[in-house]
């Protein structure tokens, strides 16, 4: 997730794409590795992409480990979750090559807390905020 903090306080890069019965979710922007990357070189890669932020890791806040139903099949995923700093750009979807997100926000900590549609999500953004006022 990639922060950006104006006027003392931090406002998170989120993306809104449509789930699979078509409503449209808010979420954090998240991938895959491409060919030899690593998780943290795919953060910064996806965070662009979906996002338009150029970013550079800070830390570590969290893996995610799921499983959801696929077309013909179950899924299981592991997202690794990063504290990133927002080093320029600008807010676009234009360079998601899956065309998945359809809308992107700068949003403030709370605000994403209450409008990210999956609760560990929420956790994560509340890790962030655990370590930007120093507690984690």
């Amino acid at each position: 997730m990639t922060i950006d903090v104006v006027g003392g306080r931090a406002f998170v890069a989120v993306i809104a794409r449509r789930n699979r019965v078509g409503r449209l979710e808010w979420c954090l922007p998240k991938g895959h590795l491409e060919g030899d990357e690593t998780a943290p070189q795919a953060a910064v890669r996806e965070i662009y992409e979906e996002t338009g932020i150029k970013s550079r890791v800070l830390r570590h806040l969290a893996t995610i480990d799921y499983w959801f139903a696929g077309d013909d099949r179950r899924v299981h995923k592991v997202v690794h979750h990063y504290l990133l700093e927002a080093l320029g750009g600008y807010l676009t979807v234009e360079n998601d090559p899956d065309h998945e997100a359809e809308d992107v926000a700068w949003l403030t900590l709370e605000e994403a807390a209450s409008r990210l549609a999956y609760p560990n999500e929420r956790r994560v953004i509340a890790t962030a905020r655990d370590v930007l006022i120093g507690r984690a």
